[in-house]
């Protein structure tokens, strides 16, 4: 991989000669070339630059010496790219980057004042060459010669044979994932009162992927949200969706923005429709109909939420997606009951209940959410609100035949510790009673 940039400082690249990039170009891996622009000039002055036509400020760099010098450069190299920086570029992307390792020479015209004459790029492009106008961000700098730094270190380090640990290249950010890097961590484990996360000290293996694989996925949706837009939603697993979800981020199935907000008395008529929708889905089947729409006119109506939402002792989360016509819908609700333990299901034997107890009454999400991770982020985030709230344990009942459910909820956390019964209408069908610490 050869390397030529041309400058009126060529001086500036120096310190491409340091660490690995100089290794690889002492080793003939590749071959870096700093050219002065003047050295093409002629005059007394060896003058680069003119007015610009059509007047204002600053100069425009010379279309012959440009050329002068890129024809010598590029002489009868096969297939060069001409990389020219500049604001007004396309962005030099790691995909850019990947494509632009493949070429065997790239010549870099590092522009000063206003740019090069226009013409330099349109004649090396009308000649088949490649010509690559690009920009490393949305600001300004005095000339190309820092991008043209960027460019030849990102290109070269991706050359075979340069990076002494091939699989460093696959876990950086904007790799192949699409995602930022995860946070990294060396001795000593506590440094002035921040700790290493325990999980990286466990020696889990499979405990220390999945948090980093988190940390990338929270990391890349808190800083890069347009990264997190251009996911492939087939590659996401479902521990993928839900640290997705619990960072405001849900498939449904493309990206939707969410928000986990405390229920207010307005939100009482819209909590009680959403309810009316929902409870269905999760009722056991050999309870009538009728019996759930009487549960659902008795117990799920829009008084039932403004009496819940009036009570101190009960703890409502809504998500909310942003946007839409009509205002954000409600796309999940949790219901938790903080500190009542005549309110806790019966049957616990298995794992007895603290005083600080809470109970879990509902935590439901819209159909279109389902398989989307908002469940299990919602769940979490109604446990720390509880948690926040003096609670050390969760309990909650779910039917002896929703299998689904108890599997969901063994993911989070919670065991198996007796079994009560639901009266609904004139059925009682039978709950396992599940029980987890509030500090999992």
């Amino acid at each position: 991989m050869r390397f030529d940039l041309v400058s009126i400082f060529p001086q500036y690249f120096d310190s491409l000669s340091l660490s690995l990039l100089g290794r690889a170009d002492r080793s003939g891996l590749v071959s870096v070339r700093a050219h002065d622009l003047r050295d093409w000039a002629h005059g007394a002055h060896r003058s680069v630059d003119d007015a610009p036509y059509g007047g204002g400020a600053g100069m425009v760099m010379l279309p012959e010496v440009w050329c002068a010098a890129l024809d010598e450069i590029l002489g009868a190299s096969c297939a060069p790219v001409l990389a020219v920086p500049t604001p007004s570029g396309i962005p030099l992307t790691q995909r850019l980057v990947g494509e632009l390792a493949r070429a065997d020479h790239i010549v870099v015209a590092c522009g000063r004042y206003e740019g090069i004459d226009q013409r330099v790029a349109d004649h090396y492009r009308e000649r088949g060459l490649r010509v690559l106008e690009y920009s490393i961000g949305d600001y300004v700098l005095n000339g190309g010669e820092a991008a043209a730094a960027v460019l030849v270190e990102a290109v070269a380090r991706l050359v075979d044979g340069f990076m002494g640990n091939p699989d460093s290249l696959a876990e950086e950010s904007h790799g192949e994932g699409g995602l930022l890097e995860y946070p990294a961590y060396t001795k000593p484990r506590s440094f002035r009162g921040l700790d290493v996360p325990g999980v990286l000290l466990s020696g889990d293996h499979g405990a220390i992927r999945r948090w980093r694989r988190d940390q990338s996925l929270k990391r890349t949706a808190e800083r890069r949200p347009d990264l997190i837009d251009a996911l492939d939603p087939v590659g996401l697993d479902a521990q993928d969706r839900e640290a997705l979800a619990s960072c405001g981020v849900v498939f449904t199935p493309g990206p939707t923005r969410v928000r986990y907000l405390p229920g207010e008395q307005a939100d009482a008529a819209e909590l009680a429709a959403f309810a009316a929708r929902t409870f269905p889905m999760a009722a056991p089947p050999q309870i009538p109909v009728e019996d759930v729409a009487r549960f659902i006119r008795e117990e799920l109506d829009e008084a039932s939420f403004r009496d819940r939402l009036a009570s101190p002792d009960t703890r409502v989360l809504i998500a909310r997606a942003q946007g839409g016509e009509g205002g954000p819908p409600i796309l999940g609700y949790a219901l938790t009951v903080l500190g009542h333990p005549d309110q806790m299901p019966e049957g616990n034997g298995a794992v007895p209940l603290d005083e600080g107890a809470a109970y879990l009454s509902k935590c439901y999400t819209d159909a279109s959410a389902h398989g989307s991770g908002l469940a299990g982020a919602l769940l979490e985030k109604a446990v720390a609100d509880a948690r926040a709230h003096g609670a050390t344990q969760i309990v909650l009942g779910t039917h002896i035949r929703n299998t689904r459910a108890q599997r969901f909820y063994k993911r989070h956390g919670f065991k198996k510790s007796g079994r009560r019964t639901f009266r609904v209408g004139s059925a009682t069908p039978t709950d396992d009673v599940m029980v987890r610490p509030a500090d999992r």
